[in-house]
């Protein structure tokens, strides 16, 4: 995957990435981010700050760690993701949550239906980033909330140079030793897909979303934005 595909060479090539490196995607993703993952999962469900029992669906669950984060929190869950593999290799004995095979684009959940909504480390794997926050919006009762977890790069040079040489060096040699090379040499590629954080921000805006909130995560390699369904 040395040359990023686009529309459906994008989701065919994503859909078959993610099928082959679900059996050690949470190994790897624990391994690369020394655990920070897990924190910054725990930091996305607080920040929806919804009452416990909230009906809440995960977006490109993978193997369900949001989904499971969000059950620890007194919520239900429901996990929604394309690729039946990331699906398979759930673990089965964890916190109850409905996983569903299904496209993000074209959730099958009627309108204003859920409290709120995460997303995690996806948006780039999309072949487009509105029509995902329409979708949103449209499952969405008003007042709802989103999270959405991304990674990002430091605003620091000095950080920047540092992570960009470990995001683009360590993290292929990581995933070559515990999973696939190449789904990781397009893993830092992919950031490329993500627009900058002020035009992510109005494209929130513009899908019907007021208090919108941008954070940066341990010292701007992740971010977290939230924001409430008007």
């Amino acid at each position: 995957m040395s040359q990023l595909p686009s529309g459906a060479d994008k989701r065919r090539a994503v859909r078959e990435m993610f099928d082959a490196i679900a059996p050690r995607y949470d190994l790897v993703n624990r391994v690369m981010t020394l655990r920070l993952d897990v924190a910054w999962r725990r930091r996305t469900v607080r920040a929806l700050a919804l009452p416990a029992g909230s009906r809440v669906a995960d977006l490109a669950c993978g193997t369900g760690d949001l989904c499971r984060e969000l059950a620890r929190q007194g919520h239900s869950p429901a996990g929604f993701d394309f690729s039946m593999g990331m699906l398979q290799a759930a673990p089965s004995t964890e916190a109850p949550w409905l996983p569903v095979n299904a496209d993000v684009l074209e959730l099958p959940v009627p309108d204003g239906a859920l409290d709120g909504a995460t997303c995690g480390f996806a948006l780039r794997n999309l072949t487009a980033v509105p029509p995902l926050l329409t979708e949103l919006a449209r499952v969405l009762r008003p007042g709802g909330r989103i999270g959405l977890l991304e990674v990002d790069e430091p605003s620091n040079p000095v950080l920047r140079w540092g992570h960009g040489l470990y995001f683009g060096r360590v993290v292929p040699l990581i995933g070559a030793v515990l999973s696939d090379r190449a789904a990781y040499r397009y893993l830092p590629d992919s950031v490329a897909y993500l627009p900058p954080a002020g035009e992510l921000q109005a494209m929130v805006r513009a899908a019907g979303f007021t208090d919108v909130q941008h954070h940066r995560l341990s010292a701007g390699i992740a971010q977290l934005i939230t924001a409430t369904r008007i």
